[in-house]
């Protein structure tokens, strides 16, 4: 007998069925993988980035991101720290409010949640597959799943939704609860690999995969946002935060604008320059700030072999606006194997905000990755999935 079956042992699942537990539910976690958590494991590089001390709904993507202000209200990141540091786990603060283990391991985290999933006599089953979610003549459902290549067949009140999404296939992820959600007849808003590299082809990508390895501070904006990190040059396009960052609100077609010094002015730094006799070469400017390399690369635009004492006003307004507006058009992104999360999912309005539960389907819970709520790099979409995860605990 169960209270709910959770599809998905991740984040969401296993908060979930440990906050169920806490209120004398019964659960089981149905988790495809062999291990549970396997998100967790390789997220941060394996350091698991854990929340964010910052978060606010400004921080997430969707039609609605207001929808998440119950929920990481419910749940804050304060109730997060205090969750962890219960089990042995110190956050340590990097940049930008990031927060992780002190341990830099984030199988410890695992390990809590695992631990914390035993002691409320949760039920955990790895290795099963869900096939499917059916609703009964008599209002429940019947979950079907494989394990050790045998099908199986549970009764349960409710079902929790929290398998993520498509990013990062060969760890088990997939689109089930997008899928189930849309056989319910549940809006889904279009999905698309979110917080993820973008490629460069045609006539460029030759000077930008020469570039490779190449890391650079900087401001990346379109019309809607701009994000202020690190910028890295790969050999199909860039990568690093402040792309990943701004892919979450890239589409297909649009451009971007690089200030690859956004803390200076190049044209005070180029008065400056003149003041004292203007005797070195632009390329010497430019070196105080960029890699040889890069600096050779911007002689394609720029002319880095002349002395800034011989600059007209045209080339060094020229220089500025190349180095502050520096446009690229992508061509696409790296698809859901580079991705880190899914953007889109089910519609925010087909839930309840307080239950996270279907309004179409009484007994359906969704939360996580498959609900479009898709939060920035650093922390922010672990602390939505314990907030979802928390929040549908108190309704199941």
């Amino acid at each position: 007998m169960n209270d709910a079956v959770i599809i998905g042992g991740g984040a969401c699942g296993l908060m979930c069925a440990i906050q169920a537990g806490l209120r004398g539910k019964q659960t089981l976690v149905l988790e495809r993988n062999n291990q549970p958590g396997a998100k967790i494991r390789i997220s941060g590089g394996g350091r698991c980035n854990y929340t964010n001390l910052g978060t606010g709904v400004g921080n997430f993507v969707s039609l609605d991101p207001s929808f998440a202000e119950h929920a990481l209200s419910a749940w804050t990141v304060k109730d997060t720290v205090d969750f962890f540091e219960h089990q042995g786990i110190i956050g340590k603060e990097k940049t930008l409010g990031q927060l992780f283990p002190i341990s830099n391991n984030a199988k410890d985290v695992v390990s809590a949640l695992i631990r914390l999933m035993q002691r409320y006599g949760q039920q955990l089953k790895t290795g099963s597959n869900v096939r499917s979610v059916d609703r009964r003549v008599d209002g429940q459902f019947e979950v079907t799943y494989e394990s050790d290549g045998t099908t199986h067949r549970i009764i349960t009140p409710k079902v929790v939704f929290a398998s993520g999404g498509l990013p990062v296939a060969k760890l088990g992820a997939s689109d089930f609860s997008v899928r189930m959600a849309r056989r319910f007849g549940l809006e889904i808003i279009p999905t698309a690999p979110a917080l993820v590299p973008l490629t460069i082809t045609g006539k460029d990508a030759e000077w930008f995969a020469a570039l490779s390895g190449n890391s650079v501070f900087c401001r990346v904006s379109n019309e809607r946002i701009s994000f202020e990190e690190n910028i890295l040059f790969t050999h199909w396009g860039l990568s690093g935060p402040a792309i990943l960052q701004i892919s979450s609100y890239w589409k297909p077609g649009e451009s971007i604008v690089l200030d690859l010094l956004p803390t200076h002015s190049l044209e005070r730094l180029i008065k400056a320059e003149r003041a004292a006799g203007g005797k070195r070469l632009v390329s010497q400017l430019l070196g105080d700030f960029y890699s040889r390399r890069l600096v050779e690369a911007l002689g394609r635009f720029l002319p880095v072999q002349t002395k800034i004492a011989s600059l007209g006003k045209v080339d060094a307004k020229r220089i500025a606006e190349t180095i502050h507006q520096f446009v690229v058009k992508p061509a696409g992104d790296k698809g859901y194997d580079k991705a880190e999360v899914m953007r889109g999912g089910v519609a925010t309005q087909e839930l309840e905000q307080l239950t996270l539960e279907a309004k179409k389907v009484r007994g359906l819970y969704f939360g996580g990755e498959c609900v479009d709520m898709t939060g920035w790099l650093g922390g922010y979409n672990f602390q939505w999935a314990w907030a979802s995860g928390y929040v549908i605990a108190q309704a199941i």
